[in-house]
């Protein structure tokens, strides 16, 4: 059995890598939906004067940091090991999740959130990175996709646990339990993720062929190691050579396009919901409640959505499923605008939980998994991570746009024209896709690796 991933079987080394660098996502998921859940009880502490647009920078402020954590740590999981990042990015998580816990006044509490931000956008490259890097070629879509999926569980779950916050303690300090709730399954996976072996491949670029063996052994099961590739100037530079461009721009600009709405709509939904008139009647507390209720509802088919991606991704390819989830998200999002223009009842209603769902559904199916995939698959090993970490920090770029901006414009447009908006990132997105679509579907790393000049190879998906 060669230790090239791609004719292995799956190990119990494989599960605990993948299961440790899914917890990373799961986090990122849960302090999403954690926060849009506490968001409103922060609004009115007293003393604080929580204005509109500090509401949005403390919502803001964790996508924020993310955009740096990415972009520098990103490369420096190609300079210093993906075990060292991926040890890093938990301890940030487990200091300022629960700074941000006890945190005195909104300034400190933008920082905390900033820094906890750093962290999550550390584990970004450095977890798809690692699992593209030791899985079988044959199941390395799904097991990335598999990976991702926790994203929708973590908000599943810090909606859940908010929700039930709540209602065990309906007082406007329950927020603070809210945010210092995370740090408990961020320990364990810090313990867990100190268990770890490095990347084989990682080691075998820095040279060390004789490490690398041995831990090709312990995760594959043989000690034959790949040829040693030849090495190239590393950098962000490199990302912009007339041969990685094309891939560049097509995981960068559509993981932008997809996070305007993903974290625009899905940080909002309570929001949302509650402007629709469908979060009850009575304290900020009961309305809190009563949307985030309706939002778990809808927050299943985020997990429904995964489950597609994962069956669909080897079948269909990731340029197919990513072109169809953009389309799925534009008619959902024009379904939500849509919804605005018509008469409280039962239209109205199959308008708004329909839009609702069926962006929830497709983002999921389609784009969110795909475009953590791609920059995984597309980019070489001494600038893998450096080339998630770029698309990853744009990503987040529009996911801090989405939060900020979003509020701002439902205040001066409205709610319709806001989606409608929307809309259009996610129609542009699939634009994108279908310009510089390049498919790695059933190809080895090393096949992706070596035909890098060739584009035509990978493209023409249906």
């Amino acid at each position: 059995m060669s230790s090239d991933p791609s004719n292995s079987k799956l190990t119990f080394h494989h599960w605990k890598i993948w299961f440790l660098s899914a917890m990373g996502v799961f986090m990122d998921g849960f302090d999403l939906f954690i926060i849009a859940v506490a968001l409103p009880l922060i609004m009115h502490m007293p003393d604080w004067n929580v204005t509109a647009v500090t509401a949005g920078l403390i919502g803001a402020a964790t996508p924020i940091g993310a955009i740096f954590g990415a972009v520098i740590f990103g490369r420096f999981t190609d300079k210093f090991g993906r075990k060292t990042i991926l040890v890093l990015s938990v301890v940030f998580f487990v200091i300022f999740a629960g700074l941000s816990s006890i945190a005195w006044s909104p300034l400190s509490l933008i920082v905390f959130r900033f820094l906890l931000g750093v962290g999550i956008g550390a584990d970004y490259p450095t977890g798809s990175t690692y699992v593209s890097e030791t899985m079988p070629s044959h199941l390395r879509g799904r097991m990335l996709v598999g990976s991702f999926s926790f994203q929708a569980i973590g908000a599943l779950t810090g909606a859940i646990l908010g929700l039930i916050i709540l209602y065990l303690n309906p007082n406007i300090e329950a927020w603070r339990w809210m945010l210092g709730l995370g740090v408990v399954p961020a320990v364990v996976v810090l313990v867990l993720r100190m268990s770890l072996p490095e990347s084989p491949r990682w080691l075998l670029e820095q040279g060390k062929k004789k490490e690398a063996k041995r831990i090709a052994l312990k995760i594959i099961g043989s000690k034959d190691i790949l040829k040693k590739p030849k090495r190239e100037p590393e950098g962000y530079r490199s990302l912009f050579k007339k041969k990685y461009r094309r891939r560049t721009a097509l995981t960068s600009i559509s993981w932008f396009l997809m996070d305007v709405s993903l974290y625009g709509v899905g940080f909002f939904t309570p929001v949302i919901l509650a402007k629709m008139s469908l979060a009850g009647d009575g304290s900020f507390i009961v309305q809190d409640i009563m949307a985030t209720r309706s939002a778990i509802y809808l927050d299943i088919f985020l997990v429904i959505g995964f489950v597609f991606a994962i069956f669909l991704v080897e079948k269909w390819g990731r340029i197919r499923l990513q072109k169809i989830g953009f389309i799925g998200m534009f008619i959902g999002l024009c379904m939500l605008a849509t919804s605005t223009h018509v008469a409280h009842g039962g239209f109205e209603m199959v308008l708004l939980f329909g839009g609702f769902i069926i962006f929830n559904l497709m983002v999921n199916c389609g784009p969110n998994p795909t475009t953590y995939l791609l920059p995984a698959e597309l980019f070489p090993t001494h600038i893998r991570a450096t080339g998630h970490g770029f698309a990853s920090c744009t990503g987040k770029i529009g996911a801090a746009a989405g939060i900020f901006l979003l509020p701002i414009c439902m205040q001066h447009f409205g709610l319709g024209p806001t989606m409608y908006a929307i809309a259009g990132t996610a129609l542009l997105g699939f634009l994108i896709t279908q310009w510089l679509g390049v498919e790695t579907k059933g190809k080895t790393l090393e096949e992706i690796e070596n035909h890098q000049s060739n584009l035509n190879e990978f493209k023409g998906v249906a």
